[in-house]
């Protein structure tokens, strides 16, 4: 029997279990049981509750029951963070979360749930939020013109999908006088997971792995987001908004990181670059994150990194992930 299997076997029979206790059964150091627990956890298959030396496991079927905030609400004139202070109350959120998490929690749901007060122009929506052993969740749903659906109609664009993809290079907002066009990236990038679905489009971040997905699911009404982040997590909202927003910047944001592969997994033409670059000259320095891209032509490297760069010199263009053979695509526009 594997070192996982040995782990389930016994989580299935002495839930919940310490680290201590674990690594006594197995005879294996504590660093060896967090290398084997590890992608348990992400898989669900196990179920952490607390954090370092305090941590304790268990098997999904004897975790405890997770505490549930669900209310359905009218929107129109909602006050968002009156919502969260009464999740707060009812889920012991400042108690039972650490402060990071907590502020974390707060910054997400409110953005989210504002988005939805503000854009959706729905009369009504739903929220849920979920404490559970190792993780807290929650879900913002409304039954209005869908995110996607609003920012194409109201900004012009061809269709939902360059919509998305002018959504999460950020500062993208349909009302420009009252909002930054901040929250979806943020929110986005400090959950664990966070997936936002309107009509056909679903689109997920998973920061576990490290990777951005994008699915076209069944048509439904409106716009859903689904938040979660480990209850020990220890990434922090003002490290966050630090590499995003940083003192060079004056602390402004005006940095921003585009996942390439989100459309397709092979980038030709000048019109695909026009696509990707659109509304990018608002930052001060772009990542684009090759990633599961197979290739690019020499018109859209053209276009991106030598008409577009000559174009706005001052924007730094900054590149992730891009194999032996893009790069050398991308070094010989770079060049003219």
């Amino acid at each position: 029997m594997s070192r996982p299997e040995q782990i389930l076997a016994y989580l299935e029979a002495h839930s919940p279990a310490g680290s201590r206790e674990l690594c006594k059964h197995l005879t294996i150091s504590r660093q060896a049981l967090n290398v084997h627990l590890k992608p348990l956890i992400a898989a669900g298959l196990v179920v952490k509750s607390g954090s370092t030396r305090d941590a304790r496991y268990y098997s999904p079927a004897h975790a405890p029951l997770p505490s549930i905030f669900s209310r359905r609400l009218p929107l129109a004139r909602l006050d968002e963070s009156h919502v969260y202070e009464q999740v707060a109350a009812t889920l012991n959120l400042r108690t039972a979360l650490h402060r990071n998490v907590e502020s974390i929690v707060h910054y997400a749901f409110t953005e989210m749930l504002n988005n939805a007060i503000d854009h959706s122009e729905s009369e009504r929506g739903s929220v849920e939020i979920r404490l559970e052993a190792g993780t807290v969740s929650f879900e913002v749903r409304d039954f209005g013109i869908g995110v996607f659906h609003s920012i194409a109609s109201k900004s012009g664009l061809d269709d939902e999908y360059a919509a998305m993809i002018d959504l999460i290079k950020g500062k993208t907002t349909t009302m420009p006088e009252a909002h930054t066009g901040e929250g979806i990236f943020f929110t986005s990038r400090i959950a664990d997971r966070f997936v936002l679905r309107s009509h056909r489009i679903r689109l997920e971040w998973d920061q576990l792995r490290d990777d951005v997905f994008v699915s076209e699911q069944r048509f439904v009404t409106g716009t859903t987001i689904l938040f979660q982040v480990r209850r020990d997590a220890r990434q922090r909202l003002e490290d966050l908004f630090a590499t995003f927003a940083p003192e060079d910047y004056d602390y402004q944001f005006q940095k921003t990181k585009v996942n390439i592969k989100l459309l397709q997994s092979d980038y030709v033409s000048r019109s695909e670059a026009r696509r990707l670059i659109t509304n990018l000259e608002k930052f001060r320095e772009v990542v684009l994150d090759f990633k599961g891209v197979q290739s690019v032509g020499q018109g859209f490297a053209d276009e991106v990194f030598r008409v577009f760069a000559m174009q706005y010199p001052d924007i730094q263009i900054k590149v992730l992930n891009a194999s032996p053979g893009i790069m050398a695509m991308l070094r010989h526009a770079g060049r003219h």
